[in-house]
């Protein structure tokens, strides 16, 4: 349904995006991950038709959108990361207004209105100005306003950041409702690992302004097959403690927070009876530890090198 082609942008001597090729079948849900500065939000741009590529294609159906972006623009509804709201305005202003640039007027744009309203759980609430809402309503009227003219497929770009649990929780269920329910094609973008799980069939990986893995979630994990990670638990931070460990032979990847440290090992290896003998060395208290198959996360950070937050 919809598609890139070499897709790249340069901006003077630097290659933001360097050939990226994705696909989005109808009425599927793909996420697109990456860590800061790996291209996300300018691949986005271009096939939104805001931006123009240095060289590629977009194509929807078949047909190029950059020759043709208003056939793009007319069915994409984009959840941008920052507020795109009046907010001076109430919800209902807002939408009005949004629905309106669509050409609806009339009864068909007061049910669409209701609609969406309906949908971001706000229909109680839409005559109060934009600026007296959370962040997290603030944010289920974005995706209020890029649902009003009824898209085929919707571009979340981190829709979910600095919100509260409830309206995150909210915007999820309805992202998830809109794809199974409503068959909605679904471009997905996040700085967490837990909603791409939750919501998406797909999942491309960037980096450096390449796609540098894509499958499904178990596709992806594979490539982690013949690997485990030991996640151990401390009474305290032991910096000293937690280097010594991440260089024990053997560990190719090692991830420290606070108290814990999680260690990518090769299945199979012995890696306990060196990590007792350290923590007895350094005097520190092990609390925790157990082994998990590779996550969509350990796959992310083996291929980067980095977190999905970094």
């Amino acid at each position: 349904m919809l598609e890139t082609d070499k897709l790249t942008k340069r901006f003077k001597d630097t290659l933001a995006v360097d050939g990226v090729s994705l696909e989005l079948k109808k009425g599927e849900s793909v996420g697109l991950l990456g860590p800061n500065g790996a291209g996300k939000s300018t691949a986005i741009a271009m096939i939104s038709t805001l931006l123009k590529p240095s060289s590629g294609d977009v194509r929807l159906h078949g047909k190029s959108v950059l020759k043709h972006p208003g056939d793009m623009r007319r069915v994409l509804g984009v959840v941008p990361q920052k507020i795109a709201l009046y907010e001076e305005l109430s919800a209902y202003e807002n939408l009005k207004f949004f629905g309106r640039l669509y050409g609806l007027s009339g009864k068909k744009l007061e049910q669409r209105i209701d609609y969406v309203l309906d949908l971001v759980g706000l229909a109680d609430r839409k005559k109060e100005l934009v600026k007296h809402y959370s962040g997290g309503m603030q944010r289920r009227v974005n995706l209020a306003a890029a649902m009003m003219h009824e898209p085929e497929v919707l571009i979340m770009d981190e829709p979910t950041v600095g919100i509260d649990p409830q309206s995150r929780n909210h915007l999820l269920e309805t992202i998830r409702r809109l794809n199974r329910e409503e068959g909605m094609t679904v471009l997905y973008t996040s700085h967490y690992m837990e909603e791409v799980e939750k919501l998406c069939d797909r999942v491309y990986i960037m980096d450096h302004g390449k796609v540098i893995a894509e499958g499904t979630k178990e596709e992806l994990k594979a490539i982690l097959s013949n690997q485990e990670t030991v996640c151990i638990e401390f009474d305290q931070s032991y910096p000293d403690l937690f280097q010594k460990l991440s260089e024990i032979e053997g560990v190719q990847h090692a991830d420290m927070d606070e108290r814990r440290l999680k260690l990518m090992i090769p299945k199979g290896m012995r890696l306990l009876a060196s990590l007792f003998h350290e923590a007895e060395r350094h005097g520190a208290q092990v609390t925790n530890v157990h082994v998990q198959t590779p996550t969509l996360e350990d796959v992310f950070l083996r291929l980067t090198g980095r977190t999905l937050r970094d």
